[in-house]
């Protein structure tokens, strides 16, 4: 397996773009929120040869594979087992200054989508397991069999957007009460059968619905949600940061927790501003920015990309 050929990582000349400005200080430190198979990091450790590198995955396999494919800048990188969440305490366990760039490469990663055995593609049969971490939590082959219609509801319709999600509960429930839903075939069938006639063409019926499964499987805007703070805070001064998500949840908490660290909190008839109350960041993309029309083409896992950075222009409280 070559894992240049699997793995393309999504606008990665972009990212090395924005965060380049802030990696050239010697000593700096990058963290690669969403490590992943190493793509990223392996860009920013060969365009940076003096930074170093902190790398983050909750999936073990990932970390494998990406120790292995980053193991010529051992002595430069430092990679945890641990959901991004847990950033700050990752950063301190290295001993090293606080990080000039941070990463996120958000949602489901090309090793999870193309592992059969994982269950995250709905155009392939297998277990439905959607863990991104493999060694605990819940499946979604349990949230299927344990959660009532409502709970059913109520995720497919928040994390997955989708319209139906009603009527795709209601189908869950009836079906398993003769034969639990433990394959991901087995959900696209009923799914399928459930949708009426007249939407069969307006994209697959099971998209959402997968997407919502995986989000509470990994409880993935709750760890976002926490994450984010947690990276702002730890930003260097004239550190930067930048977030790729691939679903409008995921770029609303990142957009407004961005807008949030640069707003003045002074009231607007204030003539001086304290210090203490002017913005700690700076955009430094104008809205979301897609991958282009080349990249979209060779790569169509960029298509939903929508991608945000800021630099830190105030000392952190």
């Amino acid at each position: 397996m070559d894992i240049r050929e699997i793995h393309i990582p999504v606008m990665k000349d972009r990212a090395l773009e924005l965060l380049g400005p802030a990696l050239t200080v010697e000593g700096a430190v990058v963290i690669d929120a969403t490590l992943g198979m190493g793509g990223h990091s392996e860009a920013l450790l060969e365009a940076f040869p003096e930074v170093r590198l902190i790398g983050l995955d909750r999936d073990a396999d990932a970390l494998a594979i990406a120790r292995e494919r980053l193991s010529r800048f051992a002595a430069r990188i430092h990679l945890v087992h641990c959901v991004y969440d847990e950033i700050a305490e990752a950063w301190r366990g290295t001993g090293w200054p606080s990080p000039r760039g941070i990463l996120f490469d958000l949602g489901v990663s090309s090793l999870h989508l193309d592992e059969k055995a994982r269950g995250f593609a709905y155009a392939q049969d297998a277990p439905l397991d959607m863990r991104m971490n493999a060694q605990e939590g819940v499946t979604a082959a349990d949230i299927l069999s344990d959660y009532s219609e409502g709970q059913l509801r109520r995720i497919f319709e928040v994390y997955g957007e989708e319209k139906l999600s009603a009527r795709y509960a209601r189908a869950i429930v009836a079906e398993r009460a003769d034969r639990p839903i433990e394959r991901s075939g087995h959900l696209v069938d009923v799914l399928q059968a459930a949708t009426p006639a007249a939407l069969s063409n307006a994209g697959h019926p099971a998209k959402r619905v997968f997407q919502a499964l995986r989000i509470e499987v990994n409880a993935e805007l709750d760890a976002l949600s926490l994450a984010m703070p947690r990276a702002l805070d730890i930003l260097a001064l004239h550190g930067r940061i930048v977030v790729m998500s691939y679903q409008s949840l995921e770029d609303k908490i990142v957009k407004a927790e961005l807008a949030e660290r640069c707003e003045t909190r002074a009231p607007a008839d204030l003539p001086v501003v304290p210090e203490h109350l002017l913005p700690q960041m700076r955009l430094i993309t104008r809205g979301a920015e897609q991958a282009d029309a080349a990249e979209r083409a060779r790569n169509p896992r960029s298509i939903p990309v929508r991608l945000r950075a800021a630099e830190r222009v105030r000392e952190a409280a």
